[in-house]
């Protein structure tokens, strides 16, 4: 599958960047509604350990070719991207659909990119250009109005859980940096089974402290539910964490987050789908958030680390 993005000429490299970011869009957009299925069995936490637990599982087929002593200096960055990107965010948003809808999460999720840009700015001397700042802006400005439309809509909201997507957007945020700064040029799908051997058992030995097992052994509707985790899992702690990988190495941070804008789209698709209330204004601060991702990506600065060298 992988091979579809190496070799080719700077326009059909152009058209797979967007294709990565849609299909992006679409594997994290489905994950809010995912998590919110699977919490209609287990607790939330119970939902955050099983998603890293499962996707750590899935990708033990690929330990014996990915994990290899030669990369082992790089464990704390592996170890970093597994905590701040995968493991601490898993918790916080299911922590945070205790008390918020499943898409006014996705829309919170769009400050990413924020905190992406003042890490890069003040701690990696990174250099976006105006417009990309004003992008930034005009998308968070986007974000911003969707969550007071939601409250007024009508949508589920407590103030207070939203605070804990803003964490999870803080801890993506310092997962890019970790990644552009000290993972270059190493393969994306090391990268993402060193970062899973690494917090995945993390994961399974809180899971196994819980009720996890009485609860798949008595709720009729528990198999359903962890097959919902279990797609939560595979494609948005997985696939998509390698896809994301090869989108930063081939296009740089800011073109790779701006995905985070593109997510209440799909969230608020399947929040319709889920009888959430979606408004008329909804989707015009989600036009003002397009906006936003059209001038994050024109005429930016190069930020991306060196090309993915390894074949893939």
């Amino acid at each position: 599958m992988f091979h579809f993005f190496i070799n080719v000429s700077p326009v059909n490299k152009n058209f797979q960047n967007w294709f990565i970011l849609v299909l992006l869009s679409l594997m994290w957009g489905s994950s809010f509604i995912l998590m919110k299925r699977g919490m209609e069995v287990y607790s939330s936490n119970q939902v955050a350990a099983l998603r890293i637990f499962i996707a750590f599982l899935s990708i033990i087929p690929l330990v014996f070719k990915h994990v290899k002593k030669s990369l082992l200096k790089h464990w704390k960055g592996f170890l970093g991207m597994g905590m701040f990107g995968s493991l601490i965010p898993a918790f916080l948003f299911t922590a945070a659909q205790n008390g918020i809808s499943s898409s006014l999460t996705a829309m919170l999720n769009s400050l990413t990119p924020v905190f992406t840009l003042i890490m890069g700015v003040f701690f990696f001397k990174e250099k976006p250009g105006w417009i990309n700042i004003v992008g930034i802006f005009i998308g968070f400005c986007g974000a911003i109005g969707l969550l007071i439309v939601s409250k007024g809509g009508a949508i589920n909201t407590n103030v207070w859980y939203g605070f804990f997507v803003v964490l999870a957007a803080i801890f993506n945020a310092l997962a890019v940096s970790v990644i552009k700064k000290y993972l270059g040029g190493i393969n994306a799908i090391s990268c993402t089974v060193w970062s899973m051997v690494l917090v995945g058992p993390i994961a399974g030995a809180y899971l196994f402290t819980t009720d996890f097992t009485y609860r798949l052994s008595n709720n009729p509707m528990a198999l359903q539910s962890l097959g919902y985790i279990t797609v939560l899992a595979v494609f948005s702690s997985v696939i998509s964490v390698v896809l994301f990988n090869i989108l930063i190495g081939r296009s740089g941070t800011l073109f790779a987050t701006s995905v985070t804008y593109l997510l209440p789209i799909v969230a608020m698709g399947w929040g319709l789908w889920d009888n959430e209330v979606v408004l008329p204004l909804h989707l015009a601060w989600i036009g003002l958030i397009l906006i936003g991702v059209f001038l994050v990506n024109k005429k930016r600065e190069s930020l991306s680390f060196s090309e993915v060298k390894e074949e893939l």
